[in-house]
């Protein structure tokens, strides 16, 4: 196991088993307001102080942790699915369902994957069920195209043409021949995704379009805190440190686990 991999699964581990256990390790009510100690320092009332309606920050960036790594994991797995089986239909159907399904491809494709998702989200509304989906709707795209272009190779493979010659059906062939033999690159670049679709949901919550207030959630804690980067710095670090850490975790265990696998991953 190599040194980005081990850092990567220490730094994930860290986080996972702090939102797990945040009711034990945060004991202040994350929504609670107390005006008379609002903007207090570090220390003064907590370990990261308190935000401009006296919440405690500390226990609001747990939580945040917690529903960040929930709607990611939420929104990964829709994305996930939606790509590998549209990828897998389109590389061993082609034709038109192929046609079809890169065309979409290429459609969204010309559009960067934040603003596409801020369109989408601005169409359908505020809200974190419609982030879920904006955010899918774009990710799902990296999937596709890699499931696709490895099922198009995996197709004029021996086994699968025996498969196909003894009268197995589709169906049948590319859930035990071709699927299997996709899984590790798709894990791989899963990993690596997720921190993707964090800064995404991050994004779409920071404008106001994601995760909305009073919920705690890592960007709509630094929208809160614009106002206040002077007076009260705590307020934006504490988010943006807790950020930055998971997607480095993330990037790292994605790096580590391809090169443990001896497979790199690009789409």
């Amino acid at each position: 196991m190599n040194l980005k991999l081990k850092s990567g699964i220490l730094m994930i581990s860290f986080l996972v088993l702090a939102a797990i256990f945040t009711p034990l390790i945060a004991q202040a009510d994350p929504y609670s307001t107390d005006l008379l100690n609002r903007l207090r320092a570090p220390g003064d009332m907590g370990l990261l102080g308190t935000d401009h309606l006296g919440r405690d920050v500390f226990s609001r960036l747990l939580h945040g942790a917690r529903l960040s790594i929930t709607i990611s994991i939420i929104t990964l797995l829709v994305s996930l699915i939606v790509g590998v089986v549209l990828g897998l239909i389109a590389g061993y159907f082609r034709g038109l369902l192929d046609s079809a399904i890169m065309f979409i491809v290429e459609v969204l494709l010309a559009f960067p994957g934040m603003i596409l998702s801020l369109a989408i989200v601005a169409i359908a509304g505020g809200g974190m069920f419609n982030a879920v989906v904006a955010i899918s709707l774009v990710s799902w795209i990296g999937y596709a195209r890699l499931v696709r272009g490895m099922t198009m190779s995996l197709k004029e493979r021996d086994f699968v043409k025996a498969a196909r010659i003894s009268g197995t059906g589709s169906f049948m062939i590319l859930l035990r021949h071709i699927l299997p033999n996709v899984l590790h690159p798709v894990i791989i670049f899963s990993v690596t995704n997720i921190s993707v679709i964090m800064m995404q949901l991050a994004g779409l919550s920071f404008l106001g379009l994601g995760v909305q207030p009073p919920t705690a959630e890592w960007g709509s804690m630094l929208n809160d805190a614009r106002g206040f980067m002077t007076t009260a710095p705590w307020l934006t670090i504490a988010p943006s440190v807790a950020l930055a850490f998971m997607i480095i975790g993330f990037n790292l265990f994605g790096e580590g686990l391809a090169k443990h696998l001896g497979k790199e991953v690009s789409v």
